[in-house]
């Protein structure tokens, strides 16, 4: 994998990042969620992200 590869990803999984949070911010304003489910899944959300991100850092050739 290169820089521009991992940039790209990046970019992408920000991207995916930002939608599921705006996603579950309209499930909780809608009442279909609560405050701990949202917590809950947020938390999944960056523990996943970090580890993605921790993975294609070490993919990375110099």
């Amino acid at each position: 994998m290169t820089q521009k590869q991992r940039l790209i990803y990046s970019i992408l999984i920000a991207l995916c990042v930002l939608a599921t949070m705006l996603g579950l911010s309209w499930l909780q304003n809608a009442g279909m969620i609560s405050q701990k489910t949202f917590q809950y899944v947020a938390i999944g959300v960056a523990v996943v992200v970090v580890v993605i991100n921790a993975v294609m850092r070490r993919k990375v050739k110099p």
